[in-house]
């Protein structure tokens, strides 16, 4: 009765001690978790499993979802040990690195385009029902781009999760304006189209953070590596 409980102590008293041996390689039984939104999971998080298990064999990675806003307290909560994120990093405590530059690109379904057309202007971008993916579900950074000019679009749902797109966009005259690696990624997979946003949308900074003091642990180290490499590669 005993045994299962005391295993258990036992190996959280392995993995402690592996923590702070820098020559350690033994990474069975020990976990990584990765804080990110899904649209970075959809377009990096294969890259990143292959890149992480090849440094560090049998370590498992865990995705959760965060984002800018909530990342710095699941940071120093303890229940991320990293997180890739669109900025938020703010808090004194905390490190990051800056992986890349992020812009917006627009998801169509191609059946509602004229054959051969692979852009759509500010008036058709207006003109067609729009898709939102938020947290909140009320705006987004399109709409702010839009009141900048005096346009307003018409948002005819929003969901939280960009991995739904397909199912909402396939066979509708909808679009969805979306960070261009997820559109990219997304497209790959569904026969989705990718388009230019036809509205000038500000780019931002893609930044890995993670808890200052945990630059101990040489796990964590590697890892940091393996996602820098993620993102810098062609």
């Amino acid at each position: 009765q005993l045994k299962p409980v005391i295993s258990e102590a036992l190996d959280r008293c392995r993995q402690s001690l592996a923590m702070v041996d820098p020559q350690g390689s033994h990474y069975q039984g020990r976990s990584v978790v990765i804080g990110l939104s899904d649209d970075f999971e959809i377009a990096y998080g294969r890259q990143l499993i292959e890149a992480i298990a090849h440094q560090m064999p049998k370590l498992r990675v865990i995705f959760r979802q965060t984002h800018s806003q909530i990342v710095a307290g699941a940071l120093l909560d303890r229940s991320l040990d990293l997180a890739i994120t669109a900025g938020g990093f703010a808090e004194r405590r905390l490190s990051r690195q800056v992986l890349g530059e992020g812009h917006y690109a627009c998801l169509v379904d191609p059946a509602s385009l004229v054959p051969g057309r692979e852009v759509i202007d500010l008036e058709e971008f207006v003109r067609r029902e729009h898709l939102l993916v938020s947290s909140g579900g009320f705006i987004g950074i399109t709409d702010e781009g839009l009141a900048a000019q005096g346009l307003s679009r018409h948002v005819c749902a929003s969901t939280s999760h960009f991995a739904a797109l397909p199912f909402l966009l396939k066979g509708s005259e909808a679009v969805a304006t979306i960070p261009g690696h997820a559109a990219q990624a997304i497209a790959r997979m569904t026969g989705l189209t990718v388009l230019p946003c036809p509205l000038t949308l500000p780019r931002y900074p893609v930044e890995l953070g993670w808890r200052t003091q945990a630059q101990l642990d040489p796990l964590q180290r590697l890892v940091r590596e393996a996602i820098e490499a993620c993102f810098t590669s062609p």
